[in-house]
């Protein structure tokens, strides 16, 4: 947060850098051997999904005065992140790949802050009948960024992440995995699922008649209410209820304007150009 609230990109990527170095040493807690004492011995790291990564037990610790709750804990001033996640089709994956690197290149150290939050992840998938999964196989990607506590406030080049959303979302017609995203990242999902939506619905209403699991949300995701994914307010693009058209979007009394995306012209993200006094 303080590297945030000075706007200090060189400082946020020296411990971005080292936090990586760490992590990539040690296996951020992968094992090559289960009940082997070498633990980690280096990547390749291949096993079955039985044995997948979990965390959470700080879930379940004993009362002690909030010592051991988990970091992102809303009782405390903890861990607080966005996370995208998202897949796209083997087809188009290299080429997606082509364009974040042409991006990366372009501003590297707007990049440092997805470094915090372990990088970009990539796994596989395989392609599923069932009707809101997977269309075609795939390259799931989840990114984790920081989100500051206040809402209003502009994040350190989020622009560069904004530019990376809308260009897996419409470019490449990404699907978002469905636990994670903020609402822009699930618009035009009806026609993307191509008629899955429907009998999604069908069977959903057949099941659940009286909507107990259905939300304001995933009724706006599956069209069934009028009111839509899209807030448009002053500040909405900050927090993914809009994608901004107009400088107010943005937050411009703090220095963040609508601008074109600079790989993905097409894209219209929040830019930092100047500071307002």
């Amino acid at each position: 947060e303080e590297h945030e609230a000075t706007m200090n990109t060189t400082g946020r990527c020296l411990i971005a850098r080292e936090r990586m170095k760490n992590t990539l040493s040690r296996g951020n807690g992968l094992r090559n051997n289960i009940g082997s004492p070498a633990g980690f011995t280096g990547y390749p790291v291949v096993g079955n999904h039985s044995n997948l990564q979990a965390a959470g037990s700080c879930l379940f610790d004993k009362e002690n005065g909030l010592r051991t709750v988990c970091a992102w804990d809303p009782r405390i001033h903890g861990s607080f992140t966005h996370q995208m996640a998202f897949s796209i089709s083997m087809a188009n994956i290299s080429n997606f790949i082509k364009d974040v690197k042409k991006l990366r290149n372009m501003a590297p150290d707007s990049f440092c802050g997805v470094d915090w939050y372990n990088g970009m992840q990539l796994r596989f998938i395989r392609a599923s009948t069932a009707y809101v999964a997977k269309t075609s196989d795939c390259v799931e990607i989840d990114i984790t960024y920081y989100r500051g506590h206040d809402p209003a406030q502009p994040r350190l080049n989020e622009d560069v992440l904004e530019e990376i959303e809308q260009m897996w979302l419409f470019k490449y017609g990404g699907l978002p995995h469905w636990a994670k995203n903020r609402n822009i990242c699930f618009l035009g999902m009806k026609e993307k699922l191509d008629g899955r939506i429907e009998k999604f619905v069908k069977v959903m209403k057949k099941f659940d008649p009286k909507g107990l699991f259905s939300s304001e949300w995933s009724d706006s995701v599956l069209g069934l209410q009028e009111k839509g994914l899209v807030i448009d307010k002053p500040g909405c693009a900050l927090e993914g209820f809009c994608i901004c058209s107009l400088d107010s979007h943005c937050g411009p009394e703090k220095g963040y304007f609508c601008r074109p995306g600079h790989v993905y012209k097409e894209a219209r993200v929040c830019r930092y150009e100047k500071r307002i006094v």
